[in-house]
């Protein structure tokens, strides 16, 4: 197997839902985001995938969320914008996204500070 990873980030702001605590007030945070890709074979030029390719689609997946207050885009004005929440939705829009059926999204990986992040996977 091989996989590759391509980083971008963007900045919103949000607060939590059926929290205690200071997250629960409106804040903002500058998101950095890992979307990584698995696949078997290499293509004739010896690679998985162009990361120019990947980086577009992580980019137009980040722009919907970009500058926004999280609580009112779709889904997070129904579900908790946690980091979770969040890996796991940019995880299933690479999914849908991703056109090379070769390619499967492995993992997403959105950190919300310096020091900490969240992940989502599927076994």
């Amino acid at each position: 197997m091989y996989s590759i990873t391509v980083e971008d980030n963007f900045s919103a702001a949000h607060n939590l839902r059926n929290y205690k605590g200071k997250c629960e007030k409106l804040h903002g945070h500058n998101y950095r985001v890992y979307l990584t890709v698995g696949g078997s074979s290499l293509d004739k030029s010896g690679m998985l995938s162009d990361f120019s390719y990947l980086k577009n689609v992580l980019e137009n997946i980040l722009s919907e969320l970009d500058h926004a207050y999280l609580n009112r885009v779709p889904p997070f004005n129904k579900i908790n914008p946690t980091a979770e929440n969040i890996a796991e939705f940019i995880f299933t829009e690479a999914e849908l996204k991703i056109k090379n059926k070769m390619l499967k999204v492995e993992r997403v990986k959105v950190w919300e500070t310096e020091k900490n992040c969240a992940e989502y996977y599927e076994k």
